[in-house]
């Protein structure tokens, strides 16, 4: 944990299981969230109907979540009035339960693209073609997710720095994409929701970038948004720990 966080050093114990019990409470969100957009993936590229309704129909439970967790905050935020650290880490939790739930809502528009692309006489090879890019998405959903549970800021920069290969990852597949519907005008429909079903993957992982965002400025105090990934670097790592990198840490 960063020294420039002080959690678990108030007067009220009950203050600190109330902090706990709702970081506890966005770890089990992100849970469920990760789980969603696992099985989402699995049901595009395996062309399951019954999984990819299971996902398109379960986003309910995440968004009950969302509104449970910003209820919890907001009760927290009357009762305590918190400073420094305890309120960034509430703030932190409102923005981060928000992405998430947007997360939710991109596994849930999968999850309905491929019902209907498995409804399909016969399951094309094409349907496979976003797996790879969303399974380097998926590992930054997790690895968020783990530097915020570890309030970890060195592993949330290397995260959110993954986010250009992402956008050329799926500018590179949607490039294929449009040559099958050269070669198959008849599957050009089909292969759209494919294509939708990749931008749904490339903006999960700009919402785990956001993720990654609101790790620095819990721990730092600093608001990154919209900041250059380059600065972030040079402000927040060793000079060992940095790679070559570029473009903008904005989700």
């Amino acid at each position: 944990m960063e020294e420039d966080l002080h959690l678990g050093q108030h007067i009220s114990r009950k203050y600190n299981d109330e902090l706990e019990h709702l970081r506890g409470k966005v770890l089990a969100m992100g849970g469920l969230v990760e789980e969603q957009c696992r099985n989402a993936l699995a049901a595009l590229v395996r062309g399951d109907a019954v999984l990819a309704e299971t996902v398109a129909t379960s986003d309910h439970r995440v968004n009950e979540l969302e509104v449970a967790i910003s209820a919890e905050c907001t009760d927290t935020l009357a009762r305590r009035q918190p400073a420094a650290s305890d309120l960034r880490m509430l703030v932190s939790i409102i923005r981060m339960t928000s992405d998430l739930e947007r997360i939710g809502d991109e596994a849930e528009k999968i999850g309905r693209l491929a019902m209907n692309l498995a409804a399909g006489h016969e399951k094309q090879s094409y349907y496979a073609e976003p797996e790879h890019l969303g399974e380097r998405v998926l590992e930054m959903l997790h690895g968020a997710l783990d530097a915020f549970a570890r309030l970890d800021v060195k592993a949330a920069i290397e995260i959110a720095s993954r986010d250009p290969e992402i956008d050329r990852e799926f500018e590179a597949l949607t490039r294929l994409l449009i040559t099958h519907m050269m070669e198959q005008p008849r599957a050009v429909s089909s292969m759209l929701r494919v294509n939708w079903c990749a931008r749904a993957l490339e903006r999960i992982g700009d919402h785990s970038v956001n993720l990654c965002e609101q790790v620095v400025y819990l721990v730092k105090g600093s608001d990154v948004r919209h900041v250059s990934l380059e600065e972030i670097r040079d402000k927040y790592l060793e000079p060992g720990d940095r790679k070559e990198t570029g473009g903008e840490v904005d989700g």
